[in-house]
């Protein structure tokens, strides 16, 4: 069995896909990409505990920057490989820049399919309590 790679390796890795990322993506993004230790799971997870935030975009007063939670990808994919885990880390950060990209214009639209996918859980997890 392979070990997790460590928070700093994982921060290197991060930090070799930002920089495959364009230029123009970082426009107005004050915060940056911000590597986050813990874990952090959906407020709405079930039981079982398995609906983890890999990653968040953040918009406030204090700028706008990306959030990666390097304990959820720790707990989602404890035996991935290196491989595995660079292209988890690179889709969770361009769905993030998405996020980000979406506001600079005003848009919604990953919002709307990331509730829409909410919607979905909350019914299955409903069907799932309806069973017992």
């Amino acid at each position: 069995m392979t070990e997790f790679p460590s928070f700093d390796e994982i921060r290197e890795l991060l930090d070799e896909i930002a920089e495959e990322v364009p230029e123009a993506f970082y426009r107005e993004l004050h915060g940056g990409i911000i590597l986050i230790p813990e874990e952090k799971k959906h407020r709405e997870s079930n039981g079982s505990g398995n609906l983890y935030i890999m990653g968040e975009y953040h918009r406030n007063v204090m700028g706008r920057k990306i959030l990666i939670y390097y304990g959820s990808f720790k707990k989602m994919y404890p035996k991935a490989s290196i491989g595995i885990l660079r292209k988890k880390l690179k889709d969770t950060l361009l769905h993030e820049f998405t996020h980000h990209i979406e506001s600079l214009a005003g848009e919604r639209g990953l919002e709307k399919k990331d509730e829409e996918k909410m919607k979905k859980y909350r019914q299955r997890k409903t069907k799932k309590e309806d069973l017992r």
